[in-house]
């Protein structure tokens, strides 16, 4: 395992958080349960039925009739979502059946973002063959973020790593550093880091570089270990190279942004990949 991930499995097993799995038909889903009951690092919870409740924080977060709110809460989704949102549950994990769009509607719905935040995302953990690790966002969820957005990802990715590592020095990538190139995207780049202070735009080299990053004015004191990418193009490419040519290490994509923790699972992940994401999701959570 990784640094953070040791780490990360040690704060599950202290913290011992209650979590529901709705999808608990997948065979992969119900061995990861029995694995993060036997190993100490979470109590499983069976999905409640529905219950008034339910119904009541499902309509404090989105205004509804009560029939609509208990006629969407027989999804099994949307019940695991309320019981996260009524404190029956720390933490929802889904994904292995449903796909990514629906987990991030339950979780929008019933539970809702953070403030300050007013767009979910996902990163990845990215450790690499020499054991540097980075966080890559948003490389799975949003695919053509504008400054706005791109802003939100960015701060909720610096939690994340804060949550992680106690320091967030965030990049936000474009082609271009400072005032030396213009464009579209350039733009779009340096009006998230306007809006969040953190150093924009900045190209790879000068991110991870220091003497680069003074070179080219690049606003960073520190090597940057959070990876902000301009759209899903550029996030995903970099993070699938990765993996492929330089044998790194790729832990998500998980979900961030949200009043409380939940994971979204790859429809392909193996039993080992399930428990991984869980822990990683308590121990980036300061909603736990």
């Amino acid at each position: 395992m990784t640094a953070t991930l040791d780490r990360a499995f040690e704060i599950a097993a202290k913290r011992k958080p209650r979590v529901v799995l709705p999808e608990m038909e997948d065979p992969r889903i119900a061995e990861a349960a029995a694995r993060l009951h036997a190993e100490g690092l979470a109590s499983p919870v069976p999905l409640a039925d529905c219950a008034a409740h339910h119904v009541d924080a499902l309509i404090s977060t989105r205004a509804m009739r009560p029939a609509i709110a208990t006629r969407l809460l027989q999804r099994p989704l949307m019940r695991a979502a309320a019981m996260v949102a009524t404190g029956e549950a720390d933490l929802m994990v889904a994904g292995a059946i449903a796909p990514t769009r629906r987990v991030i509607e339950a979780a929008s719905m019933v539970i809702g973002l953070k403030k300050g935040i007013a767009t979910p995302s996902s990163y990845f953990l990215m450790v690499l063959s020499d054991g540097q690790e980075f966080i890559f966002s948003d490389c799975a969820v949003n695919v053509d973020p504008d400054a706005q957005e791109l802003a939100d990802i960015a701060t909720a990715s610096a939690g994340t790593a804060r949550a992680f590592w106690g320091r967030a020095e965030v990049a936000l990538l474009s082609f271009s550093t400072g005032h030396s190139g213009a464009g579209a995207s350039v733009e779009k780049v340096r009006e998230a880091a306007n809006l969040t202070g953190f150093a924009g735009p900045v190209q790879a080299d000068a991110a991870l570089d220091l003497l680069t990053a003074q070179k080219k004015q690049a606003g960073l004191t520190e090597k940057a270990n959070v990876l902000i990418f301009p759209n899903l193009d550029a996030g995903n490419i970099a993070y699938k190279l990765l993996v492929h040519l330089a044998g790194a290490k790729a832990y998500g994509p998980i979900l961030q942004g949200f009043k409380r923790p939940i994971c979204d699972l790859s429809r392909g992940a193996t039993v080992d990949e399930i428990v991984a994401a869980t822990v990683l999701s308590i121990a980036g959570s300061d909603g736990l």
